[in-house]
């Protein structure tokens, strides 16, 4: 039987190129991470690779400096699209989207960020399914804004006929921008049926329709655009957020402020003492056998 369908398979005609055949969209994703990230970190790469059945995911990078071996990695494993989390003194992350190997390049600062096992969402969504990207309104206000819009839809579409993937589609990844940011959210589609009314008098017809409704499934989270790149992780600076605050920056805005309120406090009670030994006025407890006073006169 086995030898009948050979022969059989081989006197087939293949169909050519000029009989309208559609055009295979490869797109291919790297996603990988730096070293020092934490298990929040990790979680969130697994759910990510999960959710997009064309990307090949790799070992952490060693280095934070040289980013421009991405490109060599994503030409040993045959990729176009390099999704890479960096993370910066084990509490920040950030997220590259390139274009290999000749770019652009955009950085993002992810924060806010929930796994699927810590929302535990009633959603589900079948392993490998192609999902529907939803985009602001917003994304086509500007230029740069375009840009991130079609590089989130190289990076997160899946294309037809990709590996691993099912020829379904059961959930939708949802893009907005509100407040400047990114946020992303990851949605079933969850069909129910419901009755509906049917005339008596009527011929008869179906008395049920299909109800669709969006169910959450995760992860979640926030992405905060910092500059683009024409290169890829290098080149010229085409757009930058003059808005965005590093965390670096933040940390250190909160330090001085609680130094300040500790040397204003640290001042004010000098000042109490002082004036209070000028009066001759002696407030507290009474002096014992081991306060200065007493040991060192």
């Amino acid at each position: 039987m086995a030898s009948v369908y050979k022969s059989v398979s081989k006197s087939g005609t293949k169909p050519s190129s000029s009989e309208g055949s559609d055009k295979k969209n490869k797109q291919r994703v790297l996603i990988l991470t730096s070293r020092g990230v934490t298990y929040r970190h990790r979680h969130l790469l697994n759910d990510l690779v999960a959710m997009l059945p064309h990307s090949r995911k790799d070992a952490k990078l060693d280095t934070k400096s040289k980013l421009y071996h991405l490109n060599e990695i994503a030409d040993l494993y045959n990729c176009n699209n390099i999704l890479f989390f960096e993370a910066r003194k084990r509490q920040d992350l950030y997220v590259w989207l390139s274009k290999a190997p000749n770019g652009p390049c955009v950085k993002m600062h992810l924060q806010n960020l929930h796994t699927m096992e810590e929302l535990n969402f009633t959603g589900n969504a079948l392993k490998g399914s192609r999902p529907l990207l939803s985009f602001d309104a917003t994304f086509d206000a500007t230029p740069a804004m375009q840009l991130i819009k079609e590089m989130l839809h190289h990076t997160f579409g899946v294309p037809k006929g990709a590996r691993k993937s099912k020829p379904f589609t059961d959930h939708v990844i949802s893009f907005t921008i509100a407040d400047g940011k990114i946020w992303f959210r990851n949605y079933q589609i969850s069909e129910a049926e419901v009755a509906k009314n049917v005339d008596p008098v009527a011929p008869k017809s179906k008395a049920v329709e299909t109800e669709l409704s969006l169910v959450e499934i995760g992860p979640r989270f926030v992405m905060t655009p910092i500059v683009i790149l024409e290169g890829s992780f290098g080149g010229p600076v085409i757009y930058e957020n003059k808005e965005f605050v590093s965390p670096n920056a933040l940390r250190a805005d909160i330090r001085n402020r609680k130094a300040e309120q500790y040397h204003a406090r640290t001042l004010e009670k000098t000042k109490r003492e002082v004036k209070m030994k000028a009066l001759g006025i002696e407030e507290g407890r009474e002096k014992g056998e081991l306060d200065d006073d007493v040991l060192f006169t």
